[in-house]
């Protein structure tokens, strides 16, 4: 688990240019709906910025938690003796396609995000009648609804966290893709724009990439030898 745990920090840490497109608009609404007096000082305005990004990971955590117990469920109801072993195949899987994304390798992976259009459709209307924002509590609700902007490398990791085994698991896991997300998402200024260019740099996706579907390889050996190890102690009793 600590290396999927990683894993999902990794891929929240380098999708930089991602988060900074989709939610970069996002956050400037929030900010611009503000009164001048707290948009001209940075320690008024970070509150709020700090609030919506915490409601944004909250809706991350919620639907890992959901995922998790319910990818739990159904894997017990299909193969009680190898449901782990078969959702660690699938995590494994969807994070070598993450992994080929952001080397620039498979970029029709971020095709997954059109799953969850239907429910944007719906949500979206609550987030406009959220602006303009007046206090952090009402921010924090609005980082709750835009969570769940459609987003191809957030909806890969939710597949990944309903594979988890359970919902506490599967709620860790979006937790720490969240977190990887944050530098971006909330640093302002000479960061944004540092990290934005590092991760444009072509030699630093590979890099990234390749080592996504290291750990990824790793971890499905590690859960597959266990598995292995476990049903051999079992034929010898």
């Amino acid at each position: 688990m600590e290396i999927a745990l990683v894993s999902a920090f990794i891929v929240g840490l380098f999708s930089a240019v991602h988060c900074i497109g989709m939610c970069g608009g996002i956050i400037g609404a929030l900010t611009f709906s503000l009164p001048v007096e707290i948009r001209q000082h940075r320690w008024r305005l970070l509150p709020y910025i700090s609030a919506y990004n915490l409601g944004r990971i909250t809706s991350y955590t919620a639907a890992g938690a959901l995922l998790g117990w319910l990818g739990d469920s159904l894997f017990n109801l299909i193969s009680p003796d190898s449901g782990h072993l078969i959702l660690q195949g699938v995590a494994s899987a969807m994070m070598v396609g993450i992994g080929l994304y952001l080397a620039g390798w498979f970029p029709r992976f971020a095709m997954i995000e059109h799953l969850g259009k239907p429910l944007w459709n719906r949500l979206q209307p609550w987030g406009q009648k959220l602006i303009p924002v007046r206090s952090p509590g009402q921010a924090w609700l609005f980082g709750v609804v835009w969570g769940w902007l459609p987003c191809g490398l957030v909806y890969s990791a939710l597949i990944i966290s309903g594979t988890a085994g359970e919902a506490l698991y599967g709620a860790l896991f979006m937790l720490s893709f969240g977190a990887g997300t944050l530098p971006s998402v909330m640093a302002a200024g000479i960061l944004t724009g540092w990290m934005a260019r590092l991760s444009r740099l072509s030699q630093i996706k590979t890099a990234v990439g390749l080592l996504l579907i290291v750990l990824a390889v790793i971890s499905f050996y590690l859960t597959w030898s266990h598995g292995h190890q476990h049903f051999a102690a079992g034929q010898h009793v």
